[in-house]
């Protein structure tokens, strides 16, 4: 079973999943939604939901980004952009410069079908390691 751990000591992660509840709060007020608003909108059974994720326990699943990127007003993209700071910081700095520029040319972005190592666009991919 994957619990998605990042290779940091546990207070480490702790205070980022603390400092991302903040920034989702500070997002949330700045609506003017209580947190059983916000439940409703994002599709949350229980807005005590909210309240454990404003507080750094738990994280968004996420099937639920885009719903909470609309509630909050922000384009998925930029949601997830700045969500991944918090919840999978390796990820992130693998990604973006301390600026949080893309540190890299997009033409590496290309999805490879691992099956026949055939890129999307029908060239051949890379050979298997």
């Amino acid at each position: 079973m994957y619990v998605h751990n990042q290779r940091a000591n546990e207070a480490d992660v702790q205070e980022l999943r603390r400092a991302g509840g903040r920034w989702l709060k500070a997002l949330r007020t700045a609506r003017g939604l209580s947190q059983r608003q916000m439940a409703r909108e994002v599709g949350a059974e229980y807005y005590t939901f909210i309240s454990q994720l404003e507080n750094g326990r738990g994280r968004i699943p996420p099937d639920r980004y885009g719903a909470w990127a609309r509630s909050l007003g922000l384009a998925p993209s930029t949601f997830v952009f700045n969500l991944m700071r918090f919840y999978d910081p390796v990820t992130f700095e693998l990604l973006f410069d301390e600026d949080g520029k893309f540190g890299g040319d997009t033409a590496r972005f290309r999805r490879i079908d691992a099956d026949t190592e055939t890129e999307a666009d029908g060239s051949k991919g890379a050979a298997k390691a």
